[in-house]
């Protein structure tokens, strides 16, 4: 018998590229070192607040998240017209793309940087351009110098996943200056909170006179809550405009947003946890290069090690002996800065390890 026919779809989509995530640890004996999660749970009040919206699931959350929106407005003194809320800073992400590029565009950002910029970038049908790293940075000169008249947008990953690598205030503010009026530059903060180098500019300093500038945030990280997928823009009221017209319809939950509010109130006790993730983040660093590894200076909550050919041998080792990081190709490795206890495991096993 022939094959039943099947619904026609795009072309193209066979070819796009796919989102590989970290995978999901196979028991509690192995630590997850792989997808930058906070190792942290909720706070009582934050895992409270969640279970006082339990009990409203039947119904529609805010379509606006209008109270989160007035607690960052609130926080962040931008006004709530310049705030749009989303599914974390990816589907954020996706929006402002399906906002601003279509077929014959062009959007530019680093390489390596996010592996999920050019599938998003693809899925809207614009042309992904990749500008290579120099030295584990963002080449800003390069980026600009790439910029043509189809350019519509550019992604700068700051710090940069996977890298953890910074670019710094008076390059950004360089390359802003070169970039045309009409182009619009979105800084994807994901990782802003562990920043502790006071020449990495806070991108919404930037934005403020810079209409062209969006920034990104997310409360999956610094905040720990990835599970609940919640982040923001903050733009100028056309971006703004136009991102809210491209949103998915409730796309934030009700659990999200009092889960993300609890959070806010919170912010000086989680902040204690993010400081002392940025001081495992400086031990880890010291212990790997001690041990004879070269280790980029990494302003967010992982470190990187380029490993070449050797990265599978490396990433296997670890899975073997009870660690898991994260693998990119044939390019090196990305480790997520755990407990003290799971840092210390990670450290035993680099620390044994040889080409």
């Amino acid at each position: 018998m022939p094959p039943p026919p099947v619904p026609r779809l795009r072309a193209d989509v066979s070819g796009l590229p796919r989102y590989v995530p970290g995978r999901t640890a196979p028991s509690d004996l192995v630590d997850k070192l792989s997808s930058n999660e906070n190792p942290y749970p909720p706070l009582p009040s934050v895992l409270a607040a969640m279970r006082e919206e339990l009990g409203r699931v039947n119904r529609y959350p805010d379509a606006r998240s209008s109270e989160l929106v007035a607690d960052l407005s609130a926080g962040l003194a931008v006004p709530p017209e310049h705030l749009v809320p989303g599914t974390g800073s990816l589907g954020v992400t996706r929006d402002l793309l399906r906002a601003a590029a279509g077929d014959g565009d062009e959007v530019l950002f680093a390489w390596r940087s996010f592996e999920a910029y050019p599938l998003l970038v693809w899925a809207t049908g614009a042309t992904p351009v990749q500008i290579p790293l120099r030295e584990e940075r963002h080449d800003l000169e390069a980026m600009a110098d790439a910029v043509t008249d189809r350019t519509r947008l550019i992604l700068v990953c700051n710090p940069n996943n996977p890298t953890g690598t910074a670019v710094h205030r008076g390059e950004l503010k360089r390359f802003l200056d070169r970039v045309p009026d009409d182009v619009l530059v979105v800084l994807d903060e994901a990782y802003r909170e562990f920043v502790d180098d006071t020449d990495v500019p806070d991108g919404i300093a930037l934005y403020r006179d810079s209409p062209n500038v969006a920034v990104l945030r997310t409360f999956s990280k610094a905040y720990g809550l990835a599970r609940l997928r919640v982040g923001y823009a903050v733009a100028h009221p056309p971006v703004a405009a136009a991102l809210r017209a491209c949103t998915v319809p409730f796309g934030v939950s009700g659990l999200a947003q009092a889960a993300a509010r609890a959070s806010l109130k919170a912010e000086p006790e989680l902040m204690e946890r993010v400081q002392i993730l940025v001081a495992e983040r400086a031990r880890v660093t010291r212990a790997l290069r001690a041990a004879g590894w070269s280790v980029p200076v990494s302003q967010a909550n992982f470190v990187w090690l380029r490993l070449g050919p050797h990265t599978p041998a490396f990433a296997a080792a670890c899975e073997a002996a009870g660690v898991m990081v994260r693998p990119f190709g044939d390019e090196g490795v990305r480790i997520t800065i755990g407990t003290p206890e799971e840092n210390d495991h990670l450290l035993k096993i680099a620390g044994d390890w040889r080409v």
